[in-house]
């Protein structure tokens, strides 16, 4: 595989199901809170610094890219990343601008699974929470995720054993 456009797919941290809070605003619960910071550091150690990230308004993604402390060169909302169907995130994806050599989705399952298995050819039943796919596309444009081979170069998760 040549050098191609890295793709990180970040699915939010652990939250809880609380009485009377809609699930658009569920926060991270203890563990969420604890797990995003050390996937976080995963990251940079890795040198992970996406030119785009790409976050679901939630208020549980937000809190997970936040904690996880990853630098960027933009930022964008996009609220079309909640509940999203696998065509709804190939079009976000498919849509970035070729400008930006790398980019960070950060989102909710089963879109991040269903994402993470289109575009790498791997069969990801279920992303963990706070779990991280990193695909390499073979292809210098972002309009042929999806068309062209990717290769799922990592996938990390908290529980992952050293």
């Amino acid at each position: 595989m040549t050098d191609g456009k890295p793709l990180y797919l970040v699915r939010h941290a652990k939250s809880d199901w609380h009485t009377g809070v809609d699930d658009f605003d569920r926060p991270l619960n203890k563990r969420g809170r604890r797990d995003a910071p050390e996937m976080g550091r995963r990251l940079k150690m890795r040198g992970v610094e996406p030119d785009i990230m790409v976050c679901s308004p939630a208020k549980r993604a937000l809190e997970t890219l936040e904690l996880l402390n990853v630098p960027a060169q933009t930022l964008v909302y996009d609220e079309t990343i909640y509940e999203a169907s696998l065509s709804t995130l190939l079009e976000i994806v498919q849509s970035l601008d070729d400008g930006f050599d790398s980019a960070m989705l950060v989102g909710h399952n089963p879109g991040m699974s269903w994402l993470a298995s289109q575009l790498s050819g791997v069969r990801i039943k279920n992303m963990p929470t706070c779990s991280i796919a990193a695909i390499r596309l073979d292809t210098h444009r972002w309009k042929a995720a999806g068309v062209c081979p990717g290769e799922l170069a990592d996938f990390d998760y908290p529980k992952k054993p050293s």
